[in-house]
């Protein structure tokens, strides 16, 4: 932390309803970009641009960091025996052919209690933890049957509406790869499959780890000092050639450039103090708060975020709490688009 002591109130700003896309943009690629040069410190170092100027930011031999998980078709409806709804969203396997999940009403999902799929599927709750999330376990289908008999894609709460077929295509990045998250890597769902051929033919390296994106990135943070806020835990995997590269680009003077806050979680949890990525499989429940020394990331693509979160208070950690606000501004009276669906922001 700074010695200023922020609170979770320095984080907070004001952002019109209607500036929450609801839906994707007309076409991926197609979205706003503001260009945020922390050189300037101020509002002098804005510009509005469009996301399919990024090449034009990026020097070749930098490198490119992508968050290739793809999200689980996780949310589950079903019936309690007195014929009323349950809701179940899965988070990961847990021990013993478990899964770890949330569920409303909290009612539904007390130990011994059931919650039915169709015929042929039951969640039966074995264990509420301490965080609150459940412990459950499949009877019937497997968990994967299950999912994909049954399940739906998690959109975000503040999307009002349930996932469609568009959605089953725009809220999955052009280079998803393993399952394993319930929200998507929103800085990457404005890629397209031609913008990374155009970066690659410009001599930029892009490299792939998976990051498996929790509930806990929706999550405000509650309490008024934000160090004493509980990060769930995500899992990460970082190979062997992404580290490789890492080190290969530092030593050249090149740039590491981080598609979203999961990018630079992983990364930095991963990275020794003198940047050194330590490849392999981990958690992270790395909180990154103003006063954070970066190890390995030196610039970040990345959509709106919520007051009052983690995320948000990341990118004040790598650009300044100041600047970051003054560009928040300027995106609501420039009417950019916010959260998941929305515009980018680039800090360079």
């Amino acid at each position: 932390m700074t010695a200023e002591r922020l609170q979770t109130s320095d984080f907070d700003y004001h952002l019109p309803t209607d500036l929450i896309a609801q839906k994707p943009s007309s076409d991926r690629g197609g979205s706003r970009l503001l260009v945020v040069r922390r050189t300037a410190g101020n509002e002098s170092g804005l510009e509005d641009a469009q996301f399919a100027d990024l090449p034009r930011l990026i020097s070749p031999g930098d490198l490119l960091v992508l968050n290739t998980t793809r999200v689980r078709h996780a949310r589950l409806l079903g019936t309690r025996p007195s014929g009323a709804p349950a809701e179940i969203l899965l988070i990961q396997p847990g021990p013993a052919g478990t899964w770890i999940a949330l569920g409303k009403p909290g009612a539904a999902l007390r130990p011994g209690k059931r919650v039915q799929l169709g015929q042929d599927a039951v969640i039966e709750t074995v264990e509420v933890l301490a965080d609150g999330n459940r412990l459950v376990r499949f009877l019937g289908l497997s968990a994967e049957e299950a999912m994909t008999r049954y399940g739906r894609l998690p959109l975000p709460p503040y999307i009002e509406r349930v996932a469609d077929q568009e959605d089953e295509v725009r809220y999955q990045t052009v280079y998803a790869q393993e399952e394993g998250s319930v929200a998507a890597p929103t800085a990457g769902l404005h890629f397209t499959p031609s913008l990374v051929r155009s970066l690659r033919g410009a001599g930029v390296l892009i490299e792939g780890l998976d990051l498996q994106v929790g509930p806990g990135t929706f999550k405000p943070v509650e309490v008024d000092d934000p160090e004493r806020h509980q990060m769930h835990p995500e899992r990460y995997d970082i190979g062997a050639q992404l580290a490789k590269h890492v080190a290969q680009v530092r030593a050249q003077g090149g740039r590491v450039w981080a598609v979203g806050t999961t990018v630079v979680r992983a990364l930095e949890s991963a990275a020794l103090p003198d940047g050194t990525l330590q490849p392999g499989c981990a958690e992270t429940k790395l909180m990154i708060l103003p006063g954070y020394t970066f190890r390995t990331v030196d610039r970040l693509i990345t959509n709106f975020h919520l007051p009052r979160s983690t995320l948000l208070m990341l990118v004040s950690a790598f650009a300044g709490r100041e600047l970051i606000l003054t560009a928040y501004r300027h995106a609501v009276a420039e009417r950019y688009r916010f959260y998941s669906y929305g515009d980018a922001m680039v800090i360079i």
